[in-house]
């Protein structure tokens, strides 16, 4: 299996995130990636490739303009107005608001972003930017004939929507992924999410198309972050109509419980008739992560992988979130390992 890697990631390093009323150290930090990339040469998966070089087109693809030009100027912005430390909103757009868009940085940030957890600082662009390319590059290599390959992206995807960042991500690399492989031909793709969170940012942008499928496993959004999408009957809209399925689950599931919604979300998929799978790879479901609460084991990442290969279609697996960091390497190569079993 090729893993698809870039150093550039190391660029975004949030030194804090608000969270539970109180700045702590940022739960999403270069080391998860640096254990994932030392696992996959542990246990000699395959060859690591850098991205190619693609700039932001693969981004403008799925992102809309003012959004991408926004997170290319935020942190010189800041920095012009308060100096070197890390870029977080402290106000918000809510319901009876115009949704005018700012002049001043402070106003873009809350404009654009969903929560105070996501930091901007002076690499995150280039990272951000290099994580895209990541995933549009592994989409290439399905498209060219790999059965399955890795997307080893940091910071993370899954919850900046099209004109919206948070929950760590900036740039959505699922959906970076899931456009390039249907503008390389293939005419129907599926993003099966698999984070304990919701993916709010991959239903964002595919929810009224119907030739991308979304599915999501993710504990329920009126007790568990980012709470305001990822019920279940939320189906799509207009053209999408049917193409999202979401199958939120309580505290404490266990791997017994969330594999058989897994199984129901593989049929899901299965009956799409989807050419190409992109799988949004979070390993935060463990039941050592610090800011989740279910309880599956490393054994069951290597199940996970299994069920995945079953489905028989080429496969782009993409890394989102996973924070207990000692383990994330096991967890996430046990997923990888699982599948290529399976093959």
């Amino acid at each position: 299996m090729i893993t698809v890697y870039s150093d550039d990631h190391v660029l975004h390093d949030g030194k804090a995130e608000l969270h539970d009323g109180k700045l702590v150290e940022s739960f999403e930090m270069p080391r998860r990636a640096a254990l994932v990339l030392a696992r996959v040469r542990e246990v000699g998966l395959g060859p690591v490739v850098p991205p190619d070089a693609l700039g932001l087109d693969p981004v403008r693809r799925v992102h809309a303009d003012d959004f991408v030009d926004f997170l290319g100027e935020a942190w010189d912005a800041w920095v012009a107005e308060h100096g070197e430390y890390d870029a977080l909103p402290f106000t918000w757009l809510a319901p009876g608001m115009r949704r005018i868009r700012p002049e001043h940085i402070d106003g873009q940030l809350g404009y654009y972003a969903f929560d105070a957890g996501t930091p901007i600082t002076a690499g995150t662009f280039r990272a951000a930017t290099a994580s895209a390319a990541v995933a549009a590059t592994g989409a290439r290599l399905i498209a060219e004939g790999e059965r399955v390959a890795f997307a080893l992206c940091r910071p993370p995807g899954h919850h900046a929507g099209r004109a919206f960042y948070g929950g760590y991500c900036f740039f959505n690399n699922a959906a970076v992924a899931a456009q390039a492989l249907r503008d390389r031909g293939a005419a129907r793709v599926a993003v099966l999410d698999i984070d304990y969170h919701h993916g709010n940012g991959t239903q964002d942008i595919f929810y009224d198309r119907g030739d991308v499928l979304f599915v999501s496993l993710h504990a329920d959004p009126l007790h568990e972050y980012p709470y305001f999408l990822g019920h279940a009957d939320e189906t799509g809209m207009g053209a999408g109509e049917g193409a999202t399925a979401n199958y939120p689950l309580p505290f404490g599931t266990g791997f017994a419980a969330w594999a058989e919604e897994l199984d129901h979300a593989l049929r899901r998929v299965a009956d799409f008739g989807a050419e190409a799978l992109v799988v949004s790879l979070g390993v935060d479901t463990f039941k050592g992560d610090p800011i989740s609460r279910f309880t599956l084991d490393s054994p069951d990442f290597v199940a996970i992988g299994q069920k995945l290969a079953g489905l028989r279609l080429p496969t782009l697996i993409v890394m989102e979130g996973g924070y207990a960091v000692e383990a994330i390497g096991l967890n996430a190569v046990n997923v990888l390992q699982g599948f290529e079993a399976t093959l």
